[in-house]
């Protein structure tokens, strides 16, 4: 478990430095704005994609490059939440490097209303992005801690009241998580969604993965 801090600089550095170690999974837990009218402080949101506004790695990787969490954590998460009877929903997460994004919303309206987003945090694009680019399986789960846009804004006392209360919870349900996928998958999670069409499986190298080369074994389907 690694804390993060804030932003997405500090997100993608030590993401970078996470991938050498190979991890089986990555999971993003923390806390974000909720957007939606029905959202209530507490409620839990289930990551499906991002809109990245980070800029971190627009270098790196085109924002045209869609980044979606893993279905099969997203599977495993949702199933827990369910069997805690937890408040959440699933959906498209708001990325910024703005700390004081509420405040220059014009700058932000626009793309919140026609993305549909349920949440702003100012990580979870950024690890899920690093895990696309490394083939790591990531997921994100983030608690509502205000509502900005609903005359809910994070002040200081209620927040650390907040985070003192949704912290154990969070990590008891990323470790549960993590816990089911060792036994499920003890070989590591599928990753063939996290391949490249040109990149041979199985981890085979030379001429051997080649399809159609002189000796060659028939590949099997992804």
């Amino acid at each position: 478990m690694v804390n993060i801090g804030v932003g997405p600089s500090n997100a993608k550095t030590i993401t970078d430095h996470l991938a050498v170690l190979r991890p089986d999974l990555v999971l993003m837990i923390g806390h974000c704005a909720g957007l939606r009218n029905h959202q209530e402080i507490g409620d839990l949101v289930l990551a499906t994609a991002y809109m990245r506004d980070d800029r971190v790695l627009d270098d790196i990787l085109p924002l045209s490059v869609p980044v979606v969490s893993n279905h099969t954590l997203n599977t495993l998460l949702l199933s827990e939440l369910t069997g805690r009877g937890l408040r959440s929903r699933m959906g498209i997460v708001f990325t910024t490097a703005n700390r004081n994004w509420e405040l220059h919303l014009a700058m932000f309206e626009d793309r919140l209303r026609v993305s549909r987003a349920l949440a702003v945090d100012m990580e979870s694009a950024t690890v899920a992005a690093n895990g696309f680019r490394y083939r790591i399986p990531t997921a994100t789960l983030l608690a509502v801690s205000d509502k900005p846009l609903h005359a809910l804004p994070k002040l200081s006392t209620d927040a650390k009241g907040f985070y003192t209360a949704s912290r154990r919870q969070h990590v008891e349900i990323a470790i549960a998580v993590a816990e089911k996928v060792r036994q499920l998958y003890p070989g590591g999670l599928p990753t063939a969604d996290l391949r490249s069409p040109d990149e041979p499986l199985l981890g085979i190298t030379g001429p051997e993965a080649t399809p159609g080369a002189a000796g060659a074994a028939p590949r099997r389907p992804s």
